[in-house]
């Protein structure tokens, strides 16, 4: 039976090694497989064209590659597309990609619904299934690529940690995710084109700068008044922004590389004169940017887009003060595939 098979992506290339050794092999024969499996991103052992058909039939015995498969493919009018990926167990989970004039972007999923409960969110309301393995978070920007040369004519250029679930209480994976992304075995990509998104997990963050990770980091924060925030994202009872604060005065002191926020302006939550004084007073902490960012409804009718005028306001006051600030214009809504959608409707 499968089941009792090893994931093959599981062994690392000395493990690999140490397999062929030990089956009277050659060593370097793991580092042809070890391409294979990553850097070609093959997901059939008979594709291993240059390993004999003995070889591929032990490989075959032994082990299985449990790739994703990518169910069902929706593109928007803008050109977004959105993946429902199906894992080997059943589960499925989305990623999309989004294309600009100057680049394409993966956004991908790190975990089969999410550990925590913001309540403007759609993934949100799935609980957390399980976390995703590294080769399952790989594969969905293997897939991604793909689709952006096939109908963008273009590479991918950058991943964003923002599809469903929350990276950083995936920790371990999305670390051996991303070091398979950027390695040379892997795709190859600069970790200063990926971005990993978090709601605010004070240890992690800190985790993270301890870990010297090279790629960039974007916080969810939506309110800098604390009261507010639990109002919004009820795990920040426990999450403080002080707690939050400290952790990213300290990731900008070992990495010295600046934070980017998201911030969703919503009518009559967070869109008062108050509300922007505090993101103000918060964003002097660390150098930063904002991206405000535009609301896409999630069915229940609880939030609604603030005004233009409520974000004007936000942009006035924090160019006052020379915070950079962007508003990001939400994608693919018409297939819900925009920021805080993703919830497997397919």
């Amino acid at each position: 039976m499968s089941s009792a098979k090893k994931d093959i992506r599981a062994l690392s290339k000395k493990e690999l090694q140490d397999f062929f050794i030990g089956i009277g092999d050659k060593k370097f024969r793991g580092d042809q497989v070890y391409e294979w499996l990553w850097n070609k991103g093959v997901h059939s052992f008979e594709d291993m064209t240059n390993i004999s058909k003995d070889t591929r039939a032990q490989l075959e015995e032994r082990f299985v590659i449990n790739h994703i498969k990518v169910d069902s493919l929706q593109k928007s009018t803008d050109g977004t597309i959105k993946n429902a990926v199906r894992l080997h167990d059943g589960y499925v989970v989305e990623s999309v990609l989004i294309p600009t004039e100057s680049r394409t972007t993966a956004c991908v999923s790190s975990q089969v619904g999410c550990s925590l409960d913001c309540k403007f969110c759609a993934t949100a309301k799935l609980k957390r299934m399980r976390n995703l393995n590294p080769d399952e978070i790989y594969d969905q920007v293997v897939a991604i690529h793909r689709e952006s040369i096939l109908y963008h004519d273009r590479p991918l250029s950058n991943i964003v940690f923002m599809g469903m679930g929350e990276p950083l209480m995936n920790y371990k994976n999305v670390l051996k995710s991303v070091e398979m992304i950027t390695s040379d075995e892997g795709l190859g990509m600069s970790p200063k084109r990926i971005t990993v998104s978090t709601s605010g997990v004070p240890k992690m963050i800190r985790k993270l700068a301890d870990d010297e990770v090279k790629f960039n980091l974007a916080v969810s924060l939506h309110s800098a008044i604390q009261e507010t925030r639990e109002q919004i994202m009820p795990f920040a009872k426990q999450f403080t922004l002080t707690d939050l604060r400290d952790a990213l005065e300290y990731w900008y002191s070992k990495t010295k590389r600046r934070i980017t926020y998201e911030y969703v302006v919503w009518k009559d939550v967070n869109d008062t004169d108050a509300d922007i004084k505090a993101l103000i007073q918060f964003c002097k902490y660390v150098p930063c940017k904002v991206n405000l960012i535009e609301y896409n409804p999630i069915d229940d009718g609880e939030f609604q887009q603030a005004s233009d005028e409520a974000i004007n306001r936000y942009i006035s006051g924090l160019e006052s003060q020379r915070i950079p600030v962007t508003v990001r214009r939400s994608r693919g809504k018409d297939i819900d595939a925009a920021c805080g959608q993703l919830a497997n409707k397919s």
